[in-house]
């Protein structure tokens, strides 16, 4: 026992002199994990425009089932701030903002084609 609380001893010494020999201030910057400028993107299809300066977007992507293998398509749904006018079908490039309300944390960056009302009624049920 006491050679355990010895071991100790020296290490909580050894810690307190490394912890004072790197008191420096550290460099003002991003953190190095994280990208300067880099921000999520999304594409997805416009499910719902029927708000002011809102769109529901849909973001499907394709997941494998951890047991069975078999690919599994999971769709997520996004309410983005829309300035440029996007409407229901549109096919969509979306990224990731501060929050502009309870529920919006993105905005419509860019619509990357014009789609038929039709070919998302399929998605809204």
């Amino acid at each position: 026992m006491a050679r355990n609380r010895e071991n100790e001893a020296t290490t909580r010494t050894r810690k307190r002199k490394d912890a004072a020999a790197t008191d420096t201030v550290p460099a003002a910057g991003p953190a190095p994990t994280a990208k300067a400028g880099h921000r999520n993107e999304q594409i997805g299809t416009v499910v719902k425009a029927k708000m002011q300066k809102t769109v529901v977007v849909a973001v499907q992507r394709l997941v494998q089932h951890p047991v069975y293998r078999k690919t599994i398509k999971l769709t997520s749904t996004f309410m983005a701030h829309d300035e440029k006018g996007a409407k229901q079908g549109d096919r969509v490039r979306i990224v990731e903002t501060r929050p502009l309300s309870r529920n919006k944390r993105w905005r419509v960056e860019e619509i990357l084609a014009r789609g038929l009302a039709e070919d998302v009624a399929g998605l809204e049920a």
